[in-house]
C-alpha cells in the first residue's frame, strides 16, 4: 500500500505500516526550531513571568526606565 519503498529495510514496519526515517537536515531543522522556541519561551518568562504569576501589577513596567525625564508638556500648560 502507497509509500512506493517496499520493504527496502529504510524504515521500521509496525503491525503493517512502515514509518521511514528522518533525513539528517530534518533532524537538525527540528532541534534548531527546538532550540529557538525555548530561549523565546525562557526570555517571556524572564520578561514577563512576575505579571503572570501575580508577583507584579502590569502597569509597574520592568523597572525605572525614565532616566530623569519629567512630564514636560504638563509643565508648560
Amino acid at each position: 500500500m502507497g509509500g512506493g519503498h517496499g520493504g527496502d529495510g529504510h524504515g521500521t514496519t509496525y503491525k503493517g505500516f512502515t514509518v521511514h526515517h528522518p533525513k539528517r537536515w530534518h533532524v537538525l531543522t527540528g532541534k534548531g526550531m527546538c532550540a529557538i522556541m525555548w530561549f523565546w519561551v525562557l526570555y517571556r518568562a524572564k520578561q514577563d513571568g512576575p505579571v503572570v504569576l501575580g508577583w507584579r501589577h502590569p502597569w509597574e513596567g520592568h523597572g525605572d526606565h525614565s532616566h530623569g525625564h519629567t512630564h514636560e508638556h504638563e509643565a508648560s500648560h
